[in-house]
């Protein structure tokens, strides 16, 4: 049975009106994600199998994580086209997204230590995230509201595939330039210090019912640069150099 919190982001799907998260807001994780599940399996976003597309991170590695599968119309390749997508925000999250080149088991989840985790990955490339929310108050909605609604996920967009080897992030720049905006230029702000970090727990996360997850999986990773702004009919370009770029005209 539908509760109030998906009933209301349907809802807001279907008529592309924000809902109030005032008398819907989950009363903990479990909560947020079972109203996750439960708007996915109305809109049947995976109905022709298990996701293929997360986003997966937090403020810092004391935080709780948090996850989200990603519904698949939403997720592009670079360069992309979102003039015509129904965004209510369009706050820019540059990242880093890594795929695995292998299966997990729910019993091999569990036991791998982050190194081991890390080795499961065979490839990266720099991905844009579009933020927007279904809730009327935005990004200052209750944190588990934001997390029912996919952690506030609008789109994301992905650049060209390159092998993924370890590496200092702490001197890895990052750039990304919106419109007519200043170029926005960072290095090693990545909020876990690695990308990979958010591994153990996604894995967890995504197997937690006894499912596997198959090769090919994709997960990003958490914003280099905070949430920066962006307006219809901007074109946003992130590069981090020696990995990639992505690019999207909204």
């Amino acid at each position: 049975m539908m509760d109030e919190t998906a009933r209301r982001l349907v809802a807001a799907r279907q008529t592309q009106l924000r809902q109030a998260s005032t008398g819907a807001c989950p009363v903990d994780a479990h909560a947020a994600y079972a109203a996750q599940d439960a708007v996915a399996q109305r809109f049947g976003w995976f109905n022709s199998g298990a996701p293929r597309y997360w986003k997966s991170g937090g403020a810092s590695r004391t935080a709780v994580l948090t996850h989200a599968a990603l519904p698949p119309e939403g997720v592009w390749a670079s360069p992309a086209t979102a003039s015509d997508w129904p965004f209510r925000l369009r706050g820019i999250e540059v990242e880093i997204a890594l795929r695995l080149g292998q299966g997990v088991t729910a019993a091999r989840a569990q036991q791998v230590d982050l190194e081991q985790a890390t080795a499961l990955v065979d490839a990266m490339c720099v991905s844009i995230e579009i933020v927007d929310s279904r809730w009327q108050e935005g990004l200052d909605a209750p944190a588990l509201a934001k997390l029912a609604d996919l952690q506030s996920h609008g789109a994301l967009v992905l650049g060209d595939w390159q092998p993924f080897m370890p590496r200092d992030w702490s001197v890895q720049a990052c750039r990304v330039q919106i419109g007519l905006q200043p170029v926005v230029e960072h290095c090693g702000t990545h909020a876990m210090g690695d990308p990979a970090y958010v591994l153990l727990a996604w894995l967890r996360h995504v197997t937690r019912q006894g499912q596997s997850v198959a090769a090919g999986t994709v997960v990003t990773t958490g914003t280099w640069v905070g949430i920066v702004a962006a307006l219809a009919g901007d074109l946003v370009r992130a590069e981090f150099p020696g990995i990639g770029a992505a690019a999207v005209q909204l």
